[in-house]
């Protein structure tokens, strides 16, 4: 079901009551990746002052209906609040969300620059998530000519295909896009890099390139059987729902972080008998955001933590039939300043299971090596301060680029490049 936000007047007023309108603003300043100026929107608030309190949010983001439902609030501006201290943190999200709510509804419009000074200019970006949005809306509001090259037909990436509806709902994701596209930025569907999207065309007929097209193949363990039939990664199925029949079925998800749970409650709710969770670390470390594992578990999605899979194992036809898991324990390697699983020895185990999902993170896709531009030494496309690659005119943002990969910071990164354009 998707999180249900608050549209009463009343109770957003008193939410806002509750801010204390710190001075030194840690919410802003350390919680939020996009250092959105939360006690100055929160006073507008407060004040009734609805359109103004959505312009001065429009200076940082263009995303707030969608921020303020799926961002890890409590390990960000929640977690940074004065508030949460001694008691119950300010409710964020919630406003953030609400403010997003009744700019669609009242079609409040975001905020142009006041200086415009990228009128002429031409741009393209490659990718119409998150980040390659954000870029889109912070270059038009400087009067660039903006052009989205997208390969489905709709935008949003991974807000589309990436988080389930049961999270955030697609009608708020297409109504939030339809706002970006009123600075009169363009788009042009079913354009995909490296099969009908040539980069050198785009070299020739722009004056900035941008990469924005993410970075979502599933990686893998590197384990036997990863290539039995029945082996799937997280990012592919959410992405092209192209799901088997899990009715009755057995299904082990391996990793932590918001991928995992999106991938097993999906699984849950199409049918599955048992979906169990394996995370090789201890569950305060897992990434997840605490909301969604509290969620999954309320659904009956079971948890394997200081668990690993060492081997998938397969029937006479090749389809997984079991795993062999064995226990970790967490020790703190000199150098790091993280504990680090290490397998115990003669802890392993068997357990039946039907399907194996990989959601341990994501690497770029082929295309990224056929590009002609310098990589770093995982594969992402290497960037400069500025964003800016090997070749001049071409930047790159978001998981691609090797940033930190939640929604917000996605977007802090195409913001950040669509201000060092000049």
């Amino acid at each position: 079901m998707v999180r249900k936000m608050s549209n009463n007047k009343k109770e957003i007023i008193e939410m806002a009551q509750y801010c204390l309108n710190c001075k030194i603003k840690p919410c802003s300043n350390k919680g939020c990746p996009l250092n959105n100026d939360i006690p100055t929107v929160i006073q507008k608030i407060k004040e009734e002052k609805y359109e103004e309190a959505y312009l001065e949010l429009t200076k940082t983001t263009v995303l707030p209906a969608i921020c303020g439902r799926i961002c890890p609030h409590q390990k960000q501006c929640m977690g940074s609040c004065v508030r949460g201290i001694k008691g119950k943190p300010v409710s964020i999200g919630e406003l953030e969300a609400y403010l997003g709510d009744l700019a669609i509804e009242k079609d409040y419009k975001i905020a142009k620059n006041e200086i415009q000074d990228l009128k002429g200019r031409k741009i393209a970006i490659v990718g119409g998530g998150p980040a390659g949005l954000t870029a889109a809306a912070f270059l038009a509001k400087r009067e660039a000519e903006v052009t989205i090259y997208e390969k489905y037909n709709y935008l949003g990436g991974i807000l589309v295909h990436g988080i389930p509806e049961f999270r955030l709902s697609k009608d708020i994701v297409k109504k939030s896009i339809d706002k970006i596209l009123e600075l009169g930025i363009k788009v042009e569907y079913n354009k995909e890099i490296g099969k009908n999207l040539d980069l050198q065309e785009l070299d020739k007929n722009y004056d900035i390139i941008i990469l924005a097209f993410g970075a979502n193949i599933s990686s893998k363990m590197g384990i036997e059987g990863e290539s039995l039939e029945g082996v799937y990664g997280g990012n592919e199925l959410l992405e092209t729902k192209q799901h088997p029949n899990y009715n009755g079925k057995t299904v082990i998800v391996n990793g932590g972080g918001n991928v995992a749970m999106d991938t097993a409650r999906t699984v849950k709710k199409l049918g599955a008998e048992r979906v169990i969770v394996t995370y090789r670390r201890a569950r305060e470390q897992m990434p997840a955001e605490e909301k969604e594992i509290e969620d999954a578990m309320q659904e009956g999605i079971e948890f394997l933590f200081q668990t690993n899979i060492v081997k998938i194992i397969g029937d006479e036809k090749n389809k997984v039939s079991k795993v062999e898991l064995i226990k970790t324990e967490l020790v703190q390697k000199e150098g790091e300043s993280r504990l680090s699983p290490v397998n115990i020895e003669g802890s392993s185990y068997e357990m039946k299971a039907n399907y194996v999902i990989m959601a341990l993170g994501s690497h770029t896709s082929k295309v990224v090596e056929e590009l002609g531009l310098q990589l770093d030494n995982r594969g992402k496309i290497k960037v400069d301060e500025y964003g800016r690659t090997s070749n001049n005119k071409i930047f790159a943002i978001g998981d691609l680029a090797g940033n930190r990969g939640t929604v917000a910071w996605a977007a802090r990164s195409g913001r950040d490049v669509a201000g060092n354009i000049k």
